[in-house]
């Protein structure tokens, strides 16, 4: 269980990086937003047309008024150059109309540019209080997911909550990356590999601990009695593992330290790329010098497709506790599935698109909350009851759901995509379950490494041609559960 004093100690912490990055938030903010509209003609012209536009129709209205007064006698007539005069004024309320959208599209146009040309240290400067703020609605998350009243294993709660893990050993890394090299993480492949190993080790954790548990429980259901995983009953075996894996992770970073690394030192001494001289054929485009290696793309592939096993294991939990509030764990889960995308996408046009930093901070900080409200819902329906008194919304939504154990089998054994990995290689043991998704991510690495080359758009830096790669897969994921939940036949296409 999560202790009190390192609540305490995580709270100060996550207090001041909020407190250090909102400091330069305005600053960075006010380059792409001016605060005095005065400096900005288009945006002093929208401003002034909203402003001066109801106090010009008041005007008229009163002009009107005064001029037009009915007789007493005929009160139902109109003199015709009354109806000129309203006639004016329609045409041009609907000039004015036309002006406000044309002043309207024209600040739209701004801000468009405005996103395109963010640099660097603004778009890590907008992205700071967004990561800082996310931490809250997770240590929450992480509070719910280990009420006693869920029965969460034990393993599980290790890896998720090793994601802090990642967060305060990033922090040293970034800040090494700009003193040293006055790059960003991203464009340090070494630093930035040991760095985000962190969170595939995270991932991992948490995917093998509930790998254990829906083995166990699954057994128990067929009447095959076996022992109970020490990863359900106790923090300490995850907790070992998290341990040597971070041990490794740090080796990763000090070695190449202290043999004096570059900025573009590859991460793992680049072993696992193919040489240039040994491909047998010549890219379209030259690699730029940030690009990713092999062993750092299967850093972050794996972190992906570990989530997605983790967010079917949450699906598939549903059925074995016989709760469906469990399914909406994976829904809290999808849009920090689609945080890990839009770095991915970052990678993918070689960091030349920085708005995607701040995109990539406010999906995690939307997810954290979205798993934290999941978390919540999991623990009031299993009997947990709040100190504080119930909360008037968050205790009304969704908490009369049908919990129908024959349904929710029949879903879990429909499931057919990436996050059901863990169903396809439910026969293997845990290491040749790892082994074979490691090699599997190893695969789509060298395909996404040595495959974007041949094409034009990584190199161009087309801001909607990379929310497309975000959002489709996004959107396509969350039908996929979407239809999953209304039909339990359905397997989906992908």
């Amino acid at each position: 269980m999560i202790s009190v004093s390192s609540a305490k100690l995580a709270l100060l912490v996550s207090t001041l990086i909020i407190f250090i990055q909102c400091n330069n938030f305005v600053s960075a903010f006010t380059p792409h937003f001016p605060r005095d509209i005065n400096n900005n003609p288009s945006v002093a012209k929208f401003a002034s047309a909203f402003a001066g536009n109801s106090e010009k129709r008041r005007l008229r209205s009163t002009s009107i008024h005064q001029k037009w007064k009915p007789s007493p006698t005929c009160r139902h007539s109109m003199r015709m150059d009354d109806v000129s005069l309203l006639a004016t004024l329609d045409y041009s309320d609907t000039a004015i109309t036309a002006i406000d959208n044309s002043l309207i599209i024209s600040f739209l146009n701004q801000l468009n540019e405005s996103l395109l040309k963010m640099d660097q240290d603004s778009a890590e400067t907008l992205a700071g209080p967004f990561f800082g703020l996310s931490l809250f609605p997770y240590l929450a998350f992480l509070f719910f997911l280990q009420v006693p009243q869920n029965n969460t294993p034990k393993g599980v709660t290790v890896g998720f909550a090793t994601c802090l893990l990642f967060v305060f050993l990033t922090i040293p890394a970034a800040i090494a990356a700009k003193i040293w090299y006055g790059v960003s993480l991203a464009d340090s492949d070494w630093l930035h590999g040991s760095a985000e190993s962190l969170l595939t080790i995270t991932n991992l954790v948490t995917v093998v601990a509930f790998r254990q548990a829906l083995s166990f429980e699954e057994q128990e259901r067929n009447g095959i009695r076996g022992s109970v995983p020490e990863s359900v009953l106790s923090y300490a075996p995850m907790t070992k593992l998290v341990g040597g894996l971070t041990a490794v992770a740090f080796l990763t970073a000090l070695l190449p330290g202290l043999v004096g690394a570059e900025v573009h030192t590859p991460y793992l001494g680049g072993i696992l790329d193919i040489p240039p001289r040994a491909l047998p054929w010549s890219a379209s485009h030259p690699e730029p010098e940030n690009a990713l290696t092999i062993a750092c793309w299967i850093i972050h592939i794996t972190s992906l497709v570990e989530f997605l096993v983790a967010m079917g294991f949450c699906w598939r939990y549903a059925d074995i506790t016989g709760n469906p509030k469990w399914k909406g764990l994976t829904w809290g889960l999808l849009p920090l599935h689609s945080s890990g995308i839009t770095a991915c996408t970052y990678h993918l046009f070689y960091n030349s698109i920085p708005v995607l930093v701040p995109l990539q901070a406010m999906l995690t900080c939307i997810g954290n909350t979205t798993a934290m409200f999941a978390a919540y819902r999991i623990a009031k329906s299993n009997g947990w009851s709040t100190p504080w008194g119930n909360i008037p919304y968050l205790d009304d939504v969704g908490m009369n759901d049908d919990g129908n154990s024959d349904k929710l089998r029949r879903e879990s054994q429909s499931l057919v995509g990436f996050e059901d990995l863990g169903d396809a290689l439910a026969a293997d043991n845990d290491y040749t379950f790892i082994v074979k998704l490691f090699a599997g991510c190893a695969f789509a690495s060298y395909i996404i490494k040595y495959g974007e080359v041949w094409f034009d758009f990584p190199f161009e830096a087309e801001l909607y041609v990379a929310l497309a790669f975000i959002f489709l897969p996004s959107i396509l994921n969350a039908f996929k559960w979407y239809k999953r939940s209304q039909d339990p036949t359905f397997e989906g296409w992908f």
